[in-house]
């Protein structure tokens, strides 16, 4: 059912609030460089942060910008099963095409807690469901018994899987009967996660490098290994530099050099001035398909800010070959009554300092 690149967006915020201009302009942008799918207020979009009206909101923002152009798949899990039916349903109404709901944090429930946990859900809203796996977070590990039982439901029809475990894949094809959506839950390991059965990744670093991360996933779907090989390896700086502190503190300041959004994360997360340093070092070529021009991430410089974490300024930059950003975004304008996709070319030869 779900293949691809799908991209675990991240939540802009501004002062303290949403920016809802940024995450709209995000989710447009995301549309227009490939990305596959769009999964809003996940653990990326730092949904255990955010007030059930802004969880709402985001959903019914993303959905109006996506207009059924790829699959909207919010996150919808709690640790309350009471609470994952009324947001799945909030969800529903908002107009998602799945849910992304994540094993039951905290509570550690066992096998069949985990079983009858989603098979309520499931028996409530009448809406497609991928299980998030993701033990590291929280706690419990669903087994490839339990997920396969689970899988006999009709509107259970995938896996986030972010066990890092390569060969889970292999295992669930041989246990699961039927269409069952493996996605990847790590970007480090995507490829090796596709060439052992997996379908996709539900990505963090494709929110500052979509169309490479489409174009990989494009390639290995037509059997182009050696193509989708290279752009792994491309993107492997940026992979290491993203995780370098908890996730998505660092790709929200990288998404800030892009000038998508601020580099704000809510409590209890913070950027960490050592993280920057890891993001800037990542050196990272995108050749947007259109215009054939080279964009990068590299060289770049930061002012540090006493008493305040360090933030971009942009300056032109002499003209000298592979060196600066060129970026190719398309961003939408809300308030329109049509929202037009505008292609705006950033300058190619521009460096942060």
């Amino acid at each position: 059912m779900f293949k691809g690149s799908f991209v675990a967006l991240i939540t802009p915020f501004r002062d303290g609030a949403v920016d809802e201009t940024a995450f709209q302009e995000h989710v447009a942008w995301q549309v227009g460089q490939g990305t596959h799918g769009l999964v809003p207020i996940g653990t990326t979009g730092e949904c255990p942060a955010l007030e059930h009206d802004e969880q709402e909101r985001l959903i019914a923002l993303c959905v109006e910008v996506a207009k059924g152009r790829v699959p909207v798949i919010p996150g919808t899990g709690f640790n309350s099963t009471t609470h994952t039916i009324s947001a799945t349903r909030a969800a529903k109404a908002a107009g998602a095409d799945a849910a992304l709901i994540v094993c039951p944090y905290y509570n550690k429930p066992t096998q069949e807690g985990l079983y009858q946990h989603f098979k309520a859900v499931h028996d409530a809203v009448d809406i497609p469901i991928v299980i998030y796996n993701i033990p590291g977070r929280s706690a419990v590990d669903m087994s490839n018994a339990t997920m396969a039982r689970l899988a006999k439901l009709p509107n259970i029809v995938g896996v986030k899987d972010a066990t890092n475990d390569l060969a889970r894949p292999l295992r669930m094809r041989v246990e699961i009967d039927g269409e069952f959506s493996l996605l990847s839950g790590e970007d480090a390991t995507a490829v090796a996660y596709l060439s052992q059965g997996g379908d996709g990744c539900i990505s963090v670093t494709a929110n500052v490098a979509p169309q490479l991360c489409s174009e990989m996933h494009v390639a290995w779907q037509k059997g182009d290994f050696a193509t989708a090989r290279r752009i792994n390896e491309r993107l492997i700086p940026l992979h290491d530099a993203l995780f370098a502190e908890t996730s998505p503190a660092p790709v929200k300041y990288a998404a800030s050099l892009l000038g998508r959004c601020t580099a704000e994360v809510r409590l209890p997360l913070v950027v960490d001035p050592h993280v920057l340093d890891a993001v800037v070092a990542a050196r990272v070529e995108v050749r947007p398909a259109a215009s054939g021009v080279t964009a990068s991430i590299r060289q770049i410089e930061c002012v540090d800010q006493p008493g305040a974490a360090r933030l971009p300024r942009f300056e032109r930059a002499s003209p000298r070959r592979a060196s600066g950003l060129a970026v190719g975004e398309v961003l939408a304008r809300p308030g329109a009554d049509e929202r037009r996709a505008v292609e705006v070319g950033i300058a190619r030869n521009v460096r942060v300092r």
